[in-house]
């Protein structure tokens, strides 16, 4: 371990402000003459990705954060992040750069998906628990986005502003709440400013708040590129820049402002000294410098991933019983829907990586229809389509080896020089190829420009029209048999491809293709250098290619309707997809984009018996809600998504999953709705306190599926309601009996309710939750222990600390925010206030 203090002795200050920014993207800096090694972080929101965009050592994915609080299960949720250990050690990574605890403030937010509930205490108790498992492995995790960062729009620059009260029992609760329950080493700060001040270099937030009132001893690093000053980030204990190469630390500029006493010497030995301390931390690990990243193909890890997805759906509705199937009942079943042979593990932006393995939902529904027999018939047509551009079709093309995948081939020299000289070869299990972290021998450390041709065959299953598109950063030229089909080179138009719309519109073409001939096809790229439009990134670029058959929306939808109308029962899998969903923009509505509404209604005039799959990270609109009979949330499910919605279809999984968000009727209902985005660089929380379902109740307004519900296919009876107020806790204990006749899984959810209080509050808040397992006629006891403060406590503005009054409160026992089975009460006998954890 390294002796900080003697090495802040040592340490030149051109060594120290060296150690307060990134070396490069993943990677501290380090010192070798004094032994201080270098610490390697990776993106983390739903799987640890390692430090490779570009072909990178293939990842587990997990469900995404919204599904996995809505598991309800803090065990689990511990194991979770057991396992994210793990996968961050079998890829060298020191430090995962998650969870996410903002607040899904509204259903727009891009990022929704990544964080985990509208409520803070759900939130802050699932952050909790998923860094006490990461860091049970030894890896450090970084708590983010440290604050307010609850939308996409304008987000490096946005300003935020809300009241005292808000800040405090909302988007501060989950921090506060994390902080006090796991300690996680290192906490990264939000790109947004609060009243006028970017957080990265607020002394209140960062020195008031963080340090001196909740007492927080970790390191504090920036958002990738959200820093903003010099002094002013130092002097408020931003301690780490990221990423390197520094843009603000440079040492000449640093070392002039300490030696004109601009920054004084003690701000900076304190920045370097939890520097210093990030790397003891990691150091604990015991992870060498030259690491060769593996996969982790544990079947334990499997298997948890796929507990975790199950637990994770949610069933909305089960009108007559239609779930659970029979596998080995004698029937027709159609599988349709957009989603149905996609894989929507993940939200896009840095929650994207090469997953493992991906299993369909078609792929999961077949698998288990196999294990009754030869029973079910089944059907399958897409019905609709969802891709905002042409898909991914890596695992339709065959590479040149003869495995499923695409030839990348790199060069120094363009397509039309002969004899080019050829860089690296690769293979690749994708069409969508984005070079921001590609590295070669061959190559200069700075170089931008090259070239590279990617190839693979392809065997159409029929005969007809196909479309051919790409669109790139820098230049591209798709080519079926040597014959230029889509020109991006010579022509282009800027549009919104890469992240944060860095590329050129998808330039598309129409093909005559023959079932079962084999194609050649070709895209030939150049980096970003080459391009016309979109010259001012300086990154190698990339190029997304694709193609599907070309056919309308009204045909595939009669082609579904016909399908339907011949089949006992129908599986639509629907919902959104990265495209939809993703860092760098927010939604514009919560609709379902395309024909998807219009095959749910078609489908359910001809067909009685149809079950629907949502996948989504946030809410959306299901006009069709009251035309079908069975309904299940499915969000983003990882690498199992396909085996977890056929365990919970067919019975295998009881579901158990309550959600982590309120579903309204329609988005202009949401509190946020009026107040959402940026206007002119600027945001107002006008809702105040009240988010989510506490803002439903409190005007009254009628909900799809309200906050914390969830169907069972077993029953339960809740009883015997038992609550002792000690001197500083509550203990809140109740009977839970599984009444049915399927072993199952129920969610004790405690809120509070204060009989009066000195200001307006929430009709009821979440305090406290638990989840039991029973089996049937199983009955439990449960006690939820609760600190008085955190049960009763409102923010002082006047005072601005904690305020607890003295009084009644009702306790409030129920399985869903719209659902309180149980009532009783307790009293305090003294107001006080407080501050701190």
């Amino acid at each position: 371990m390294l002796d900080i203090e003697n090495l802040i002795e040592q340490l030149t200050l051109e060594e120290k402000i060296s150690l307060l920014a990134g070396k490069d993207f993943w990677h501290t800096v380090p010192i070798p003459r004094l032994n201080i090694p270098s610490v390697r972080v990776s993106d983390g929101p739903n799987g640890v990705r390692g430090i490779k965009f570009f072909n990178g050592v293939p990842s587990n994915c997990f469900t995404c954060g919204t599904g996995m609080a809505s598991t309800w299960n803090k065990d689990l949720l511990k194991q979770a992040g057991q396992l994210m250990g793990q996968e961050a050690k079998a890829r060298g990574v020191h430090c995962i750069l998650g969870p996410t605890c903002n607040m899904a403030r509204s259903p727009l937010g891009g990022r929704t998906f990544e964080s985990y509930s509208e409520d803070p205490v759900l939130s802050g108790f699932a952050a909790a628990k998923i860094i006490e498992g990461i860091q049970d492995e030894k890896v450090l995790a970084c708590l983010k986005h440290f604050v307010c960062n609850d939308q996409e729009d304008f987000r490096k620059g946005v300003d935020t502003f809300l009241t005292e009260r808000a800040l405090r029992e909302v988007y501060l609760k989950p921090f506060q709440i994390a902080i006090r329950d796991s300690n996680p080493k290192t906490l990264m700060t939000a790109y947004n400013k609060i009243d006028g001040e970017h957080v990265s270099q607020s002394k209140r937030f960062l020195q008031d708040i963080l340090r001196e009132e909740w007492g927080y001893e970790g390191t504090t690093m920036s958002d990738w590129f959200g820093t903003y000053s010099i002094k002013a980030a130092l002097d408020a204990g931003l301690n780490l820049e990221m990423p390197g190469p520094t843009r603000f630390r440079e040492v000449l500029q640093t070392a002039h402002k300490v030696y004109s006493n601009e920054i004084h010497m003690d701000v900076i030995d304190e920045n370097v000294r939890k520097i210093l301390k990030f790397v003891n931390e990691g150091l604990k690990i015991g992870i060498g410098e030259n690491i060769v990243e593996k996969e982790n193909d544990d079947p334990a890890a499997e298997a948890l991933l796929r507990q975790v997805g199950d637990e994770s759906i949610v069933l909305l509705k089960n009108e007559n019983n239609l779930l659970p199937l029979n596998k080995s009942e004698k029937q027709s079943i159609a599988i349709m829907g957009p989603n149905a042979k996609a894989t929507q593990d993940s939200g896009g932006g840095s929650a994207s990586m090469a997953v493992r393995y991906k299993i369909t939902p078609y792929d999961g529904i077949m698998k288990k229809i196999k294990e009754g027999g030869d029973n079910i018939v089944t059907e399958y047509t897409i019905g609709a389509l969802l891709d905002k551009n042409l898909p991914d079709v890596g695992t339709s093309l065959t590479n040149k080896d003869g495995e499923t995948g695409v030839t990348a081939t790199f060069y120094k020299d363009a397509p039309e020089v002969t004899d080019r000289r050829v860089i690296e070869r690769f293979n690749l299990s994708t069409s969508k190829l984005f070079l921001a972290d590609f590295k070669s021998p061959n190559l200069d450390i700075n170089e931008l420009l090259y070239y590279a041709d990617f190839e693979g065959s392809f065997v159409p299953e029929e005969t007809g029209t196909y479309i051919f598109g790409c669109s790139c950063l820098g230049t591209a030229q798709v080519f079926i048999d040597n014959k230029l089909i889509v020109d991006n080179k010579t022509k282009q138009v800027r549009g919104d491809a890469f992240f944060l719309g860095m590329g050129t519109r998808e330039e598309l073409a129409e093909v005559q293709l023959t079932k079962g001939q084999k194609y050649e096809i070709r895209v030939e790229f150049g980096t970003s250098p080459t391009a016309l439009v979109a010259k001012e990134f300086k990154e190698p670029g990339g190029v997304f290619f694709g193609f599907r058959y070309k056919s309308t929306p009204e045909e595939e939808l009669s082609k579904a309707v016909e399908i339907a109308k011949k089949t006992d029962k129908v599986i639509l899998v629907v919902g959104l997809s990265k495209e939809w969903e993703s860092e760098g923009f927010d939604r514009p509505n919560i609709d379902i984009p395309g024909y998807t509404n219009k095959l749910i209604e078609e489908v359910c005039k001809v067909n009685k018996n149809v079950i629907i799959i949502n996948q989504s990270g946030a809410p959306v609109a299901m006009p069709w809600a009251s035309k079908v009979q069975s309904i299940l949330q499915a969000w983003y499910g990882g690498n199992e998504l396909g085996n977890t919605m056929a365990d919970v279809i067919f019975g295998d999984h009881n579901p158990s999953g309550k959600l982590s968000l309120t579903f309204p009727n329609r988005v202009e209902d949401n509190p946020s709705f009026l107040n959402f985005g940026s206007t002119n660089g600027k945001v107002w929380y006008g809702e105040d306190v009240y988010i989510g379902y506490r803002f439903y109740e409190k005007t009254k307004k009628d909900v799809l599926w309200p906050f914390g519900f969830g169907l069972s296919y077993t029953q339960f009876e809740f009883s015997n309601l038992k609550v002792v107020a000690k001197e500083d806790v509550v203990d809140v204990t109740v009977d839970v009996k599984n009444t049915g006749d399927k072993e199952g899984g129920e969610v004790i959810q405690l809120y509070i309710s204060p009989v009066d209080s000195a200001i307006p509050r929430p009709v009821k808040e979440l305090k406290n939750f638990d989840k039991v397992l029973l089996k049937p006629n199983e009955s439990k006891s449960v006690t939820i222990t609760t600190s008085i403060k955190e049960l009763t406590s409102y923010w002082d503005g006047y005072k601005n600390k904690w305020a607890s009054d003295k009084g009644e409160y009702k306790v409030l026992i129920g399985n869903s925010s719209d659902n309180i089975l149980l009532e009783d009460k307790f009293e305090t006998t003294k107001s006080f206030n407080w501050l701190g954890l």
